[in-house]
């Protein structure tokens, strides 16, 4: 009986990655469209703040935003589909990242532009070198840290939701008004409605419909106009080095190597949270193929005239809302992008959307992101260990900043950088929490040594090819659980 068991185990076929469901082109072009309407404020976002602060001409400015579309686009394709060695094939829109803001805005001030472009190419080189090294954190991700993490994500992104319910624009008459957050709040609860009671295509794309809808009763009070979609160019190629040739200096770069190592942190946890969403393996090998992608992306992308690119942290909680694991999905959402990089009429369109609208939709999608992580932190064992104030440190760490921006301001430029990011903040203090109560005590390992073990011959010869072991769980080769007799069972 034992040799027809095995024989049949061996016959089943493989199981396939949840991420590489086909849904067809329809499907791609629905959800994928719905994925860069999510995200398109944060894309734009960026290039808008360094080219006003550089002191750019809204032309200027409008072809920084460009190049930031097509150079997320092709990141994303990279991302999601893969080379030999580059990309995680998870889905991941990849995007301007935020984090190096500040730091850029510093650097024009000295050099303007080029000096940007130069500092982000040779900071994201190195990043490239030293990808790999990132990639062994994995085993330092377990879900008490990669739940930590997952929340204070979505902690992080709920001010944005409410910066564009408020209207997106400080300097605009009615940021803030009553009628904006009323259009946010309509949109909040058309996603739920659409949630709640549409068929399960409905539903998935709740978020895509609650922001046309939304944007149609804007236009209908007028609180949207599309009057300018028609000024510009329908089409333009992307322009090499357009601002210049990057210059390079060595405070410029050693100021955007630090925020590279910020990006390689926060990567890494998106990473293993969207794999958590999922429910798909994330060894440290996949993990370093995209952190690579995410670098070599970084380091191309100023020839183009864009900057360092991230994952999209939005978009990880658009997986959990809609339930569509595809990566083929996200990569049509990049091909997307390519089209508004080379189609500036198509990006005016999608920035016709009203930022309350956004901030409506955007409610749902953040703290479903902070839900998911809660849900990962239930699973925790919390008898007799220190988990519960590793929890209730590093997301108190990590919310520090989201609270009170100002709180590192008079600290070195550089531990700025590093905790003025509340994800970056509580990924840190949870690695190293983790790390000392859960690995070191008092300098030792807290495992037993190896000679205080003892494991049965037979139950080695059991294993077969592709298993293996994570968080005390035996896997198969598909990461399928494999159940574990208990002590003295069968």
């Amino acid at each position: 009986m034992a040799f027809e068991s095995t024989s049949t185990r061996v016959a089943e076929p493989r199981v396939a990655r949840p991420e590489d469901e086909r849904l067809g082109v329809v499907a791609n072009l629905a959800y994928g469209l719905q994925h860069i309407l999510t995200m398109y404020g944060g894309i734009v976002a960026v290039p808008l703040i360094i080219g006003q602060a550089a002191g750019l001409e809204p032309g200027e400015i409008g072809l920084l935003i460009t190049a930031s579309l097509f150079a997320g686009g092709v990141a994303t394709i990279l991302q999601t589909m893969g080379l030999p060695f580059f990309g995680c094939q998870l889905p991941l829109v990849q995007g301007v990242s935020f984090s190096g803001v500040a730091t850029m805005i510093t650097i024009s001030g000295d050099g303007g532009i080029p000096a940007i472009l130069g500092a982000v190419m040779v900071a994201s080189l190195l990043g490239l070198l030293i990808a790999p090294f990132f990639s062994r954190v994995i085993r330092f991700f377990p879900p008490l840290v990669a739940g930590i993490v997952i929340t204070t994500i979505g902690l992080t992104l709920m001010p944005v939701a409410g910066f564009w319910a408020m209207g997106g624009n400080p300097g605009a008459p009615d940021h803030g008004s009553m009628a904006n957050i009323l259009l946010a709040g309509v949109t909040l609860v058309i996603v739920l409605l659409l949630s709640r009671f549409g068929s399960a295509a409905v539903s998935r794309l709740s978020i895509l419909l609650a922001l046309l809808i939304g944007t149609a009763i804007a236009f209908s009070v007028g609180m949207t106009d599309f009057s300018r979609v028609g000024d510009g160019p329908v089409f333009a190629l992307p322009q090499i080095f357009h601002f210049g040739y990057p210059t390079f200096g060595i405070a410029a770069i050693i100021s955007m190597f630090i925020v590279i190592l910020v990006t390689l942190v926060e990567t890494s946890a998106d990473i293993l949270a969207v794999g958590e969403i999922v429910d798909t393996k994330v060894d440290s090998q996949r993990l370093a193929n995209g952190l690579r992608a995410d670098m070599l992306s970084s380091t191309l992308a100023p020839i183009v005239g864009s900057f360092t690119q991230s994952a999209f942290a939005q978009n990880v909680g658009l997986v959990a809302v809609t339930g569509v694991k595809s990566r083929y999905v996200v990569a049509t959402g990049g091909l997307i992008l390519v089209a508004l990089g080379l189609l500036p009429v198509m990006g005016r369109i999608v920035a016709a959307i009203p930022s309350p609208v956004l901030g409506g939709a955007g409610i749902v999608l953040f703290g479903t992101v902070a839900a998911s992580g809660i849900r990962i932190l239930s699973k925790v064992e919390y008898e007799n260990n220190m988990n519960l104030i590793i929890v209730a440190t590093s997301i108190g760490f990590g919310t520090i900043p989201i609270v009170l921006p100002e709180f590192y301001h008079h600290f070195p430029a550089w531990v700025q950088t590093i905790f003025h990011s509340g994800i970056s903040s509580s990924a840190l203090m949870a690695i190293t929490l983790n790390l000392v109560f859960n690995h070191l005590v008092g300098g030792s390992m807290e495992h037993p040594p190896a000679a205080d073990r003892v494991v049965r011959l037979a139950d080695i010869a059991k294993l077969q090819h592709g298993d293996h072991f994570l968080d005390g769980k035996l896997y198969d080769v598909d990461g399928v659980e494999v159940p574990l007799a208990s002590a003295g069972g069968h």
